[in-house]
């Protein structure tokens, strides 16, 4: 039985912030994921990954073989998205969870009116995002997310390990110190499958219709639903990230 398994929440927020007192702000990716690695098992914990890249899925599934990784099946993905999960699923030691919105593509333009993400993106990323993954993560006590501090301002404060109050679980982010340059070449020193996006303009991958290209100098994540005014989908920024 892991360290995790018989604590109540505020157990658990209590041991997410001895977990950050003890790594600090700059721990090594392999260091944290062992931390988690020490306290849980396996089926109590999961990965958020977004199929820009399985740097995370990878580093983590060596050190918890046969973790879930939560894959947001949006209906709105590059095909070059699906190419990169449908690889993830086939290369490395993990189980992907495909986790869905109520409503099919369809059935939103349906209800909503179609291409709501033109229109209201918070509440199109609301549905299609935010919503299916609160449902998935209940059941689990962490989740892992690629969260980098030089991503966007937004996210400078990335904390290594924090608690997450919004899903009532530990919320632990390994790679927070990278760059975008680390995290290349990590997967290419070890194979990792990379969406090939990353290779055409993509550093921040997102649903097809609200991502672009990104200029030499500009923000990376400056092609999210640019023109809008939105930087974060919402998912990460009920805590320290911003």
């Amino acid at each position: 039985m892991s360290t995790a398994t018989a604590l109540a929440p505020e157990a658990l927020k209590r041991l997410a912030e001895d977990g950050a007192d003890q790594l600090g702000w700059d721990a090594r990716a392999e260091d944290v994921i062992a931390w988690v690695a020490t306290h849980f098992d396996t089926r109590e914990v999961a990965v958020a990954c977004s199929m820009q890249d399985a740097v995370l899925p990878a580093m983590v599934a060596d050190q918890i073989p046969g973790v879930d990784v939560l894959f947001l099946e949006t209906g709105y993905h590059f095909a070059e998205t699906i190419a990169a999960r449908n690889e993830v699923e086939y290369s490395l030691d993990v189980n992907i969870v495909d986790v869905k919105p109520k409503l099919t593509v369809a059935e939103q333009d349906e209800q909503y009116g179609k291409d709501l993400f033109s229109r209201d993106p918070a509440a199109c990323c609301r549905m299609r995002k935010m919503e299916p993954l609160g449902e998935a993560l209940t059941g689990y006590k962490l989740w892992f997310t690629g969260v980098r501090r030089d991503e966007a301002p937004t996210r400078t404060n990335t904390p290594l390990i924090t608690w997450d109050d919004l899903h009532g679980l530990v919320k632990v982010n390994p790679l927070a110190t990278w760059s975008f340059d680390d995290l290349v070449g990590y997967a290419t020193e070890h194979s990792v499958p990379v969406n090939m996006l990353l290779q055409h303009g993509y550093p921040s991958i997102g649903c097809k219709p609200c991502t672009r290209p990104v200029a030499p100098g500009e923000d990376p994540r400056a092609g999210r639903w640019a023109g809008t005014g939105k930087v974060e989908c919402g998912i990460h920024t009920t805590d320290a990230t911003g």
